[in-house]
């Protein structure tokens, strides 16, 4: 059964599921109900045999406003203890609490495409960096604003952004909060490509979704597996790992498929 959620909505068709943030009265403005279920529709994608792959995008008029204010304006209250160690510890679970509710994009053994359109602000640049992939549309604007609320940015954009543009970039974008639009975003390689309307954006993400569907499912797991360790470790440990990986997958039905199918020349099968 696929869950019934608050702000954040699931469908699937065929092998690709879409995760679709899901108030759009609120721009989507993330509240802590959304946090949650972000990490709940990504644990589901990674638990459902049959979804091959993940599209995330927005629902309404823009992708997310970031953090919901109101959120904030209520962390004291849920984190308060008469002692100030308490309280301050609490503050930190909730923190990492909230981290690990983006991370669960990078823990889902299956490809996330981030699909952006409109507003893509704060708490939505965290997110969008968990992503495999990101695409946005011509009408796409992006910012890194929590500097300009008087706070660090601490669910994951200063960790994850400079992997991705540079550290020049990425400290220039979060000192500034300035904003920056699809075709920057482009040029300095945050999104892979640009369609000019939502909906060409949402028919090509789609594509995309559909190519990497059609691929051997254990082998895809496996290539997300070998980039997200590469990025943290070093080469000569992402070549063992690789190398322990294949000894162990390598040797599966999906190969045997594929290779029986590039002979005869037709379209695999895979068992999801």
């Amino acid at each position: 059964m696929i869950p019934t959620l608050e702000a954040v909505s699931i469908s699937v068709d065929g092998h690709i599921a879409t995760i679709r943030l899901n108030r759009p009265d609120k721009l989507n403005a993330m509240n802590l109900a959304m946090w949650h279920d972000i990490r709940t529709a990504f644990r589901y994608v990674d638990e459902t045999p049959e979804i091959r792959v993940a599209i995330l995008e927005g629902e309404g008029k823009a992708f997310t406003a970031g953090i919901d204010l109101q959120m904030m304006m209520g962390v004291g209250a849920q984190v308060r203890d008469e002692c100030d160690g308490r309280t301050r510890e609490n503050l930190r679970r909730v923190i990492l609490d909230l981290q690990d509710t983006l991370t669960s994009l990078e823990r889902c053994r299956k490809p996330v495409l981030a699909a952006v359109h409109g507003a893509c602000v704060g708490g939505g640049i965290d997110l969008i960096s968990c992503a495999d992939m990101r695409y946005c549309s011509s009408d796409a604007w992006f910012t890194i604003k929590e500097i300009d609320i008087g706070m660090v940015a601490d669910v994951g954009t200063l960790q994850r952004l400079p992997r991705l543009i540079g550290e020049g970039m990425a400290r220039e974008l979060a000192y500034t909060a300035r904003k920056f639009d699809g075709a920057e975003a482009k040029e300095m390689r945050f999104v892979n490509r640009v369609f000019e309307s939502p909906e060409a954006l949402r028919e090509g993400v789609r594509e995309i979704a559909a190519s990497i569907a059609a691929k051997s499912p254990l082998s895809v797991r496996g290539v997300k597996e070998m980039i997200s360790y590469a990025r943290d470790h070093s080469v000569a440990d992402g070549l063992n790992y690789v190398a322990t990986w294949n000894a162990a997958m390598l040797m599966s039905a999906d190969l045997q498929a594929a290779m029986m199918a590039g002979m005869s020349k037709s379209t695999p099968t895979f068992k999801d």
